[in-house]
């Protein structure tokens, strides 16, 4: 083969190969809680953020410092209002102005703003007002950005937990709380229209927590499993994170708005616990969030939702020694206050490899194969969504190399280019 061949192949494969990993890496995001009074300057954490593959950041608020700290980084930031704000924000279309002018407006272009979260969890905060003032507030906050041409693309949405869901469980039968059925409709006309998308905090964690069996640890950590198929749409799920995020999907195609694209806003696992707080240590924080960063780079995607990866932001990027509640409020975090890790997730940018939490499980079971970055279980294993095991056969796969059309077109290209090349 002429040189000029080598050379073009070689230009080719190196294209290739960063389409797939910009196209993973831009699916990865984090959140960034500030209930704590030990937190680094913002500069620390813009620099903390450069070093790893983290290309999105989740605010509770509006900091400032933070949003100006991101600056010409390529790192994207989702801005919160508080949920003490969204009455203003209904009642009056100055005060949503205000909001987006203190905010938003100073900041952009040279800060990357995505998305303005209107609230968290405002739904099912225990606030029965919120309801009924929160598409209002969103309302008003849109006209407010879209009146400015630099946060004109800005998108309005607003984060919910898992229990606007009346049903999860299998994924198919997804629906939501029929209380909650008119203010979601009028919430997710306005995400379709406004082309928002759906954020919704899943937590296989608590999954685990109300169900703390050997299986369902497995399932919930991305680890060799039977598997748990769905009876009603004859699919197979290998990870309780997969079968979360299809329930959402199933929710969402039932109420009739199948367009609307879903965001993971939150979703973690505790590395330390009370006592009595089952599976909150260090081994599987790192099962999980270290499996979650190499599917959602396999570009895989859940049974319902293929060969795409949902954007996803990980909870959460320090601990909060602020927060009240148990000992695992206070430990999700994949870094100290001082910037050192609690435990390895796979997102520093010099790690080549993403580490999984029980290597040696993987490399033992019949059937599993530990690739260069993790053992992730085909999607062909048999299951029940409910638990209880089905059958065996579990398979290891290469996640960049099946599943996703994307990857798929581009080798396909990829080899055409070459046989022509060697052709010529």
């Amino acid at each position: 083969m002429e040189t000029r061949q080598l050379l073009l192949l070689v230009a080719l494969f190196h294209v290739f190969s960063s389409a797939i990993l910009t196209e993973s890496q831009s699916m990865i995001g984090i959140n960034y809680g500030q209930f704590a009074d030990n937190l680094p300057p913002a500069s620390a954490t813009a620099q903390l953020l450069q070093s790893t593959t983290i290309s999105k950041l989740r605010l509770y608020g509006a900091d400032a410092a933070i949003i100006q700290s991101l600056a010409g980084t390529g790192i994207s930031l989702v801005l919160g209002v508080s949920n003490s704000d969204i009455p203003s924000l209904a009642s009056d279309p100055s005060a949503a102005a205000n909001w987006a002018a203190v905010n938003v407006l100073p900041y952009v272009p040279s800060s990357s703003i995505s998305v303005v979260s209107v609230g968290n969890e405002a739904l099912s905060s225990g606030d029965p007002s919120l309801a009924s003032s929160l598409l209002p507030a969103m309302q008003n906050l849109r006209t407010a950005l879209s009146a400015s041409a630099a946060a004109a693309s800005v998108k309005v949405s607003t984060v919910h937990s898992m229990a606007v869901l009346a049903q999860s469980d299998p994924p198919s039968s997804g629906a939501f709380h029929p209380d909650l059925a008119a203010y979601l409709t009028g919430v997710l006309g306005f995400l379709r229209d406004a082309g928002s998308p759906f954020m919704i905090n899943p937590y296989p964690f608590f999954a685990y927590r109300s169900d703390p069996r050997p299986e369902t640890l497995a399932f919930c950590l991305f680890q060799p499993n039977p598997g748990r198929l769905d009876a009603g749409s004859k699919l197979t799920y290998t990870n309780m994170f997969d079968a979360q995020v299809d329930a959402v999907r199933s929710a969402l195609d039932g109420l009739g708005f199948p367009e609307v694209e879903i965001v993971v806003a939150e979703t973690g696992w505790p590395y330390r616990g009370d006592p009595d707080e089952v599976g909150t240590t260090v081994e599987n924080a790192m099962a999980f969030n270290g499996n979650l960063v190499a599917h959602l780079r396999s570009m895989a995607g859940t049974p319902l939702m293929p060969g795409r990866s949902v954007e996803t932001y990980i909870f959460a990027l320090y601990d909060e020694d602020l927060k009240s509640g148990p000992t695992s409020e206070r430990s999700f975090g994949l870094y100290r206050a001082d910037q050192t890790m609690n435990y390895d997730a796979g997102l520093v940018k010099s790690s080549s490899s993403i580490s999984n939490a029980s290597p040696s499980q993987a490399s033992a079971s019949p059937g599993w194969t530990q690739s260069a970055e993790t053992c992730v279980p085909e999607v062909t294993v048999q299951a029940r969504v409910d638990g209880r095991p089905m059958q065996s056969g579990e398979q290891c796969y290469l996640p960049r190399a099946v599943g996703s059309p994307a990857v798929l077109g581009m080798g396909l290209l990829f080899q055409y280019v070459a046989v022509m090349l060697l052709l010529t």
